[in-house]
This record gives C-alpha cells, structure tokens and sequence, in this order.
C-alpha cells in the first residue's frame, strides 16, 4: 500500500476518514465539513453507539454528485499512539477488500493536531494490517482480492513523512518475518531461508553462511546434532550490519530457526503439527530486524545470527538418552529430541561470541509450550543476566506494543538441569519448564556478557487479528528489536 502526505484534503476524496477522539463529536472544527452533512454525520455516529473509541468506525454515505461518497468518523481514543496504531489497522480491515482503491484521512477534523509519531504509527498499522500472503490461493474471487492501494493523510503535522519513513522500513522488515514465517516448510528449509535473505547484502549487510562440514570443523554437535535426522542440512546464517562503518559488534541478535519441528523421535502429536512451520519465528525476527535497520541506516553495528535445522525423526536422527558436545565443549544429555530449539541456539550463541565478541546478546525463539500456557498471546517472556539490559527490552516493548514480561533465573532452577552423565540435561522436570529452558541457555553465556532469552512462542502466529495484523504470521519482534537498537545505541 502507497502512503502520501497532503498538506490539504483532496477535493476528490471519494473515502473520507475524519479521526474523533474518544468523546470528541462535538469538538470537531467547524468548516470539517458542510453544516448539514457534519450534523447528518454526528447523527449516524450517535445512533450507532459510535463513542471515539480507539478503532471504531462510523459510517455513512452523502451525496456527491452522481456517486455517493463516504464519510467515515474513525475513533482514536485517547490519542496514544497505541490508539492511533490500532485506528490505522482498523481502517484497513474495513476497506482492504471492499472495492475501494483509495481512503483520504484528515486530521484537520481533530481539535487538536497529533504528534508525528501517532501519525506515523497510524499509517503503520494501516500498511502492515495490509500485508496478506495469498501466493498459493488460485480461486480468489474479486471480492476476496485485496483493492485498497493507497493511503492519502492530509493536514498531518509537518515532520509526520520523515517520522513514517522509518517506521516504513520496519515495516517492511516485518513483511520479510511474516513471510518467512508463513511459507510452507517444503519451501522454507535451512537451505532456502538463506536465500531468502541474500537480497540483503544489496542494502550493505554482510552475508557469512556455514554449512555443515563448515560447522562439523567448529565441533557444533548441538546444533547438527538436531539436524542429523533431516535430508536438509543445515546453515549458520550471520548478517552483520556496520552502521557506524567501522568498530565492535554492539549487540548480536540470535534466533532460533527450526524450520519445522517434528519432535524428532520424541515425535509431538499429530494434531496442530502443520503449526510447526512457523518454529523458525525467531530466526524470522532477527532477519526481518536486520532489514529494517539497514534500510533506515541504524547508526550502531549489529550482527544477526540464524541458527538453521529441520527437526526430522528419520533413522539417522538424535535419540533421547544421546550425549552430544557442544562447541563450547559442554556435553549434553539429550533427554527430549523435542528441546531442540536450545541445542541450536547454544551453538549459535558460541559461535557469535568467539567470532565477533559482542557485550551484548539478545536471543529470540519459540521455545517452550509452557510459555504459551504462562502468558497466551499476550506477552514474549523476557529473561535475563542484567537488569539494565531487561529494562532497556521491557521499555522497547512497551513503546513498539511488542510487549514483555520478565521471568525469574537462579541457581534452583539451574540445579534441576544437571545430569547424572554429562554437563547438562537439555530439559528438567515438568514444572518451570520456559525457566529451565532459559537457565540452559544462561550456561553458554560468556562471563561480561550482557545477555536476554526472548521465549515468544506464543507471538509469532495469531489466531485471531490484531491492530496491525490479520490471522497468521504477525511479525513479532521487529519493532522490539529495532526500537532497543535506536533508544540504547543511537543516542
């Protein structure tokens, strides 16, 4: 969808959306519209309960000429930005398939102008609520097919467009997650999720890819250990933006990309396991986070690693009771071939620190069932060995709506993944199960190391549509990751 900023409402708005704050009918400025039409227009907002809530629409057809126009009174709320996002999304999801090519928005009908920033996210939300992957539907009818094109914002505050060029890079980090989270996994495997990122190194992020004997040389036993049952091999993906141009690594971002997960002989049930392709959410994170940053030209070196495996039960695959060793040397007790996801990222996590030595990781995966049972669809669980560093990510989410809520790590629950044979069990018992998960993780954390597990399996796919998406792939951890970038390394 195009964004274009007006200075003045088109006289051809055949759409025409007028922002209400909650409350707000009776405060809108004169001249917003003919007297009458503003009175025809209030009418139908009050008959239909229509308050100025964050979202809600009034509707209503005036003459205008030989077709009839629409006037729309779209609820901002209280005027947050969080209000204005779920506006955006709202406006969209009413027209996305109606007919309509175009919808005008004009500020001018509130009392008051918005902060560019609202109006950014605004447009946003209404860009990324947009976003559909139909690549395999054949039989859309023309009223299935997305028309809306084009989002016309008049009388915005000045700095409004340069404020929505950001976010629009973003989000068009977030299109590249949603749709490496949404692919099938005969056509997302370890292989082919590289490929889909390749075209980044034409926006200056470097590109290092391991394969297999490349990874075997390193001793990552974890990692291939995971991979051992599958026909596809695996991939280290790095992709190392240098925003500063030269100089240290400031954060590395890790994901988890299980391109689909089985269990492994562990094998998980039949039912809900097509839901698996989207195991490589956090992968999809860090590789739609590294776009945005280099399309905005983020001024902090980062580099991103995907630690890439397919998760297949074949006779060559990891058995529970295995012991495998890491590449940090740890050995490992492989209890359930279905905590895999951790295997990957403690060899990702060795990797990035004795290559590239960053203060700071943040590690991003769908890791445990348990954290859905904790926290739904609501929050990403947040752990952490630094309270400076949770509160940077806590406050991150809370300004982007990509929230999180932080968990507890100590040495009880550390305690309860030893192993009678080896270093480590790479689960515990039932009870704490996202904490044990995270403890594990802890052990190959480097000591200085500024570090967080992001548990967001319960955010990358909805069942349901939210402010800025439709069912699907949502494209969770983005924002997050590129606002903890700009409020904490930009400055």
């Amino acid at each position: 969808m195009q964004v274009i900023f007006s200075a003045t409402r088109p006289a051809d708005a055949a759409v025409l959306a007028l922002p209400v704050e909650k409350d707000g009918l009776d405060r809108m400025p004169a001249g917003t519209l003919d007297d009458a039409t503003l009175a025809l227009v209030r009418g139908a907002a009050r008959a239909g309960r229509f308050e100025g809530e964050a979202g809600g629409i009034a509707e209503i057809f005036v003459s205008g000429g030989e077709a009839a126009n629409r006037v729309l009174l779209l609820g901002v709320g209280a005027g947050s930005e969080a209000d204005y996002e779920r506006a955006g999304g709202a406006l969209t999801a009413r027209f996305l398939t109606s007919g309509v090519t175009g919808v005008t928005v004009d500020f001018a009908a509130l009392g008051g102008a918005p902060t560019a920033r609202a109006v950014a996210r605004f447009a946003a939300a209404a860009v990324q609520r947009s976003w559909r992957h139909d690549v395999y539907r054949t039989k859309l009818t023309d009223k299935q097919k997305p028309t809306l094109d084009t989002l016309t914002l008049a009388n915005a505050p000045a700095d409004s467009e340069s404020s929505w060029a950001s976010l629009d890079a973003v989000t068009k980090g977030m299109e590249l997650t949603r749709t490496l989270v949404s692919e099938p996994p005969n056509i997302i495997y370890p292989e082919s999720f590289v490929e889909r990122c390749r075209h980044l190194a034409e926006l200056g992020i470097e590109i290092t890819v391991l394969d297999r004997a490349d990874m075997e040389k390193l001793g990552m036993g974890a990692l291939l250990g995971v991979a051992q049952g599958s026909r596809r091999e695996a991939r280290l993906l790095a992709m190392r933006w240098n925003g500063k141009g030269s100089g240290d690594v400031d954060v590395a971002f890790v994901g988890k990309g299980v391109t689909f997960d089985t269990g492994g002989i562990s094998i998980k049930p039949a039912a809900g396991m097509e839901d698996m392709k989207w195991d490589m959410g956090g992968a999809g994170a860090v590789a739609g986070a590294m776009k945005a940053l280099a399309l905005r030209k983020a001024k902090a070196n980062v580099i991103g690693v995907c630690g890439l495996v397919e998760n297949m039960p074949d006779g060559n695959a990891q058995r529970p009771g295995d012991v495998v060793t890491s590449m940090s040397g740890q050995t490992i007790e492989v209890i359930n071939t279905d905590a895999e996801g951790r295997l990957v990222l403690c060899d990702a996590i060795t990797w990035v620190q004795r290559t590239h030595g960053p203060k700071t990781i943040v590690d991003l995966a769908t890791l445990t069932g348990a954290m859905i049972i904790s926290l739904g669809s609501e929050h990403g669980g947040l752990f952490a060995n630094d309270d400076g560093l949770a509160e940077e990510l806590l406050s991150a989410g809370r300004a982007t709506g990509d929230q999180l809520w932080r968990f507890p790590l100590g040495d009880a629950y550390n305690k309860l993944i030893d192993s009678p044979i080896a270093d480590m069990k790479n689960v515990g018992p039932r009870g704490a199960g996202s904490i044990t998960a995270a403890q594990f993780i802890q052990r190959f954390v480097e000591p200085g190391v500024r570090w967080a597990h992001l548990d967001i399996a319960g955010m990358v796919w909805a069942d349901k549509p939210g402010p800025n998406y439709d069912k699907g792939a949502t494209g969770y951890g983005v924002r997050l990751l590129d606002r903890y970038i700009r409020d904490n390394f930009e400055r």
